[in-house]
């Protein structure tokens, strides 16, 4: 028998047997017979045929049953311990597993963030030379048609010398000169002398 089924059978064994004999040490004591501490080997022995076939039954019957009973939850108070040490194991790996995945998004923001700032400063660095190289442009077609309008005034202007002087020549000799060929010498003589002038300049 397991030395752990025999501890309940002495426990029982040691607070019946003073029971019984202080039970028959009243009956004695009201027979007129011996004391309390009396020992009579016959019930003695009788008492202990009785708890060891107690002892027996209860362990046949009644500790194994309990004592299993007391195993399974002492089984299941483990595994439920096994289960929440897993548990706890899984919730850190979890914890872990998000303060590395916030890290990582965290980073991959600031990365974000970083070619958002350098592409927007690409865009304004372009946008200002498209804004400069349009802006020369502009200023470049408003010489040109400067240029262009300053050639047509003085060509305007030189017909109409050409003409002042035609007409002040004419008047100057009362006579008409041949206009086609007046007007051409005048012409190659301003022309000429803007040359001259363009050459000295």
């Amino acid at each position: 028998m397991n030395v752990r089924r025999m501890i309940p059978a002495v426990l029982l064994w040691l607070a019946t047997s003073p029971v019984a004999a202080w039970a028959q040490g009243g009956e004695r004591a009201a027979e007129g017979g011996g004391g309390l501490f009396e020992i009579n080997t016959g019930l003695s022995v009788w008492t202990v045929l009785v708890f060891l076939g107690l002892v027996l039954i209860l362990g046949k019957f009644a500790w194994g049953p309990i004592l299993a009973a007391v195993e399974a939850r002492e089984q299941g108070i483990q595994n439920a311990l096994d289960e929440a040490a897993r548990s706890n194991e899984e919730a850190a790996r979890i914890l872990e597993e998000h303060r590395r995945q916030l890290a990582e998004a965290r980073r991959r923001a600031g990365e974000l963030l970083t070619q958002g700032k350098q592409a927007g400063e690409k865009l304004r660095r372009e946008i200002e030379e498209k804004a400069r190289a349009e802006a020369q442009g502009i200023v470049e077609r408003a010489r040109a048609d400067i240029q262009r309008e300053r050639d047509k005034a003085l060509d305007a202007l030189r017909r109409e010398s050409v003409d002042l002087a035609l007409a002040a020549a004419s008047r100057l000799i009362h006579e008409r000169l041949d206009q086609a060929h007046d007007r051409k010498l005048v012409e190659t003589y301003l022309h000429e002398l803007s040359s001259g002038e363009g050459a000295e300049a």
